[in-house]
Parts: structure tokens; sequence; C-alpha cells
């Protein structure tokens, strides 16, 4: 399995939370009631993306670059 690493953008919720987007992941995004969740919800949203990616044979993009 190839390892691939993405900037994760972690955003504060106003009513509490954190959500979570990956920007080279268009549509990538979860969230966590804490930062520590959030970033656990994350992997598992990149996981899938990255499956449905490979099951449809579209291209994974292998490195995030932050704009």
């Amino acid at each position: 399995m190839i390892e691939r690493k993405y900037t994760v953008v972690y955003e504060p919720e106003e009513d509490g939370g954190y959500i979570a987007r990956v920007p080279a992941l268009p549509g990538c995004t979860t969230e966590g009631d804490t930062l520590e969740e959030a970033r656990a919800m994350v992997k598992d949203a990149v996981r899938g993306y990255i499956e449905c990616l490979l099951e449809r044979k579209l291209p994974v993009p292998e490195f995030s670059e932050y704009t």
C-alpha cells in the first residue's frame, strides 16, 4: 500500500467542536466534538475518499498543497 500525506485544516465551530477538511481532496470534510475526535474522523474520511477514487479508477492525489 502506498502512503500519502495530506494537509488537514481544522476550524473551530462557533457552537463548539471542529471541522476538518482536506484541501487536496475536494469535498473531504468531517467534524468532531473535540480536536482529537476531528483528527480521528478525518483519517477515516481520507481512507474512504481514497477507496472511492480507487474503485472508480480515478487518480489519487500524491501530495497536498495548502493554498
